[in-house]
Order: C-alpha cells, then sequence, then structure tokens
C-alpha cells in the first residue's frame, strides 16, 4: 500500500499510509452478485447456444465494468501523509497526484455519517491556503486518528520547540 519511496524527497518520512475503506468495495460487490444472479436466471429462462453465450459476454462485461474496475481504483488509489505534506494517488491507467505541503494546510477537519461510525471511516477535510480551497478525502479508515496525526504534525511545523520540550 505504500507509494513509491522515489517521490519522497530525501529527509522525509512517511507518518500514514492508507487507503480508501473497503466500504467502497460493497456496492460494486453487490452489484456484480446482482449481474451473476440475473444472468444466471436468464441462462435457464431462455435456453439457446447463441443467446448464452452472447449473455454471458455481456455479463462479463457488465462485472468488469461494475466489480473489477471500481476494485482496481481502490487498489492504485492512495493518501499519504509525510512528515512535510499530504500526498493522494489515483487512478488505474491515467495517474493523478495531488500534493499538499503541510505549510498551506490551514484547517483539517472530519465528518462521519452513521454508516461510517458503525465502519470505522470517515471523511478526512483539509482547507489550504491555495485556490482549491478544500480537499476532500472520502472513506479514510479511522478518520480521527488521521485528523489527530495531521494536526499533530501541524503543531509540531507551526511550534518547532514542541518537539523538544514535549507539549
Amino acid at each position: 500500500m505504500a507509494i513509491n519511496p522515489k517521490i519522497l524527497n530525501p529527509g522525509e518520512n512517511i507518518v500514514l499510509s492508507t487507503r480508501t475503506h473497503f466500504k467502497a468495495l460493497i456496492v460494486p460487490g453487490i452489484l456484480v452478485l446482482v449481474i451473476l444472479a440475473l444472468a444466471i436466471l436468464a441462462d435457464k429462462t431462455f435456453v439457446g447456444g447463441t443467446f448464452s453465450w452472447a449473455l454471458w459476454g455481456v455479463a462479463a462485461l457488465l462485472a468488469l465494468w461494475f466489480g473489477v474496475k471500481p476494485f482496481l481504483e481502490w487498489m492504485t488509489s492512495t493518501y499519504t501523509m509525510t512528515d512535510r505534506r499530504l500526498i493522494t494517488r489515483t487512478g488505474i491507467i491515467t495517474r493523478r497526484g495531488h500534493d499538499i505541503p503541510l505549510s498551506r494546510i490551514s484547517d483539517v477537519a472530519y465528518e462521519r455519517d452513521l454508516i461510517d461510525r458503525m465502519l470505522g471511516c470517515g471523511t478526512l477535510i483539509v482547507s489550504d491556503a491555495s485556490t482549491n480551497g478544500r480537499v476532500l478525502l472520502h472513506d479514510i479508515p479511522d478518520v480521527e486518528e488521521a485528523q489527530r496525526r495531521l494536526n499533530e504534525l501541524l503543531h509540531h511545523r507551526d511550534n518547532p520547540s514542541a518537539a523538544h520540550d514535549g507539549t
């Protein structure tokens, strides 16, 4: 799950590296099961050689699109917090990245709805000084801990002496 060490600067250390919570795979998993059930039902109802092959071909394409694609997106998306910046990387074929230096972060908050609280995840909301304003990192596992660690990094950045005097 870790990011490529080549993108880290000399002396930069990873504080937290995670990906979206597995809840992002629940709906795609259910869709694949529904597609499979409908394909089996249609195959048993409308018995026919060519139709059966076409049916299973369409079912396979739908399963790839609604099941495998979200899984690959989940596997290739990472959120990494270092002692200098917040790094996001997403994408299967076309990779997208966003780095926010800690010096640009002005506020860190989180949101958790009922399902998020039950599953132990939430949305981390990072406000930065750029024109983007806010970056939403959805479905972060243990979002309260991620917010606490990011706030701790920001505190040490703003108060370098705090690292030495224990505050």
